[in-house]
């Protein structure tokens, strides 16, 4: 695999090996860990840690039957989700095509607008997950955030005022970032985003689209 120049951080990174993040952000980690070796080391090396941490807990009470359910769940786990990881040869990884239910020709996109398109793949009250496909030369409208958003770009690439992210990598952006992502022009741009608010736009012509698009 080509290395990584945008990894995600260790505090996200270690939220997913606890199972602590909304599951729109497991959906984008999963995603860019399935891209990196290296990120998939880090990840075993935090879930270690988990494991050496529960060796060291005393025995809990459990209720009457869990042992029954716990196994009834994992006989009902679909074989795909049990057996050795699969690398994907499409545009998308495994575990986004998982979810899609294939590559890029199965995304039922709907405009956003300056002939950008997205495809909500999944939203909760905690966080959304989208896919997002900004053509070649195209400039998103300024904006800054309200939480957390993560945006692993799948093809193409991005600059905005702080850096360049291409396949695999990653961009984690927060309340203190301000920027304007533009694809770059050889390619269309494609991202797999998660957020946990919504983002803050400058201009008026977006916070207005910004109540029908979700974002």
């Amino acid at each position: 695999m080509t290395p990584i120049k945008h990894q995600i951080s260790d505090k996200f990174l270690m939220g997913y090996a606890a199972g602590t993040l909304p599951e729109a952000f497991d959906l984008v980690i999963a995603t860019h860990v399935s891209l990196s070796d290296d990120v998939r080391a880090r990840l075993e090396s935090f879930e270690a840690v988990g494991g050496a941490v529960l060796d060291d807990i005393g025995p809990a009470e459990l209720a009457d039957g869990s042992l029954e359910a716990t196994l009834a769940r994992i006989k009902a786990m679909p074989e795909t989700a049990r057996g050795p990881a699969r690398r994907s040869t499409g545009v998308f990884p495994t575990p986004l095509q998982d979810v899609v239910g294939g590559d890029l020709d199965a995304v039922k996109w709907r405009s956003a607008g300056m002939g950008v398109k997205q495809c909500v793949l999944q939203s909760s009250k905690r966080a959304s997950a989208r896919l997002l496909f900004i053509p070649a030369g195209q400039a998103m409208p300024k904006h800054s955030h309200k939480g957390s958003e993560l945006t692993l770009v799948l093809q193409g690439a991005f600059r905005d005022e702080d850096a360049r992210f291409a396949r695999g990598d990653i961009e984690v952006a927060d309340q203190a970032m301000n920027h304007t992502p533009t694809a770059e022009d050889w390619a269309d741009c494609i991202c797999l985003v998660a957020m946990d608010a919504r983002l803050r736009f400058e201009a008026l012509l977006p916070r207005i689209a910004q109540r029908f698009l979700g974002i």
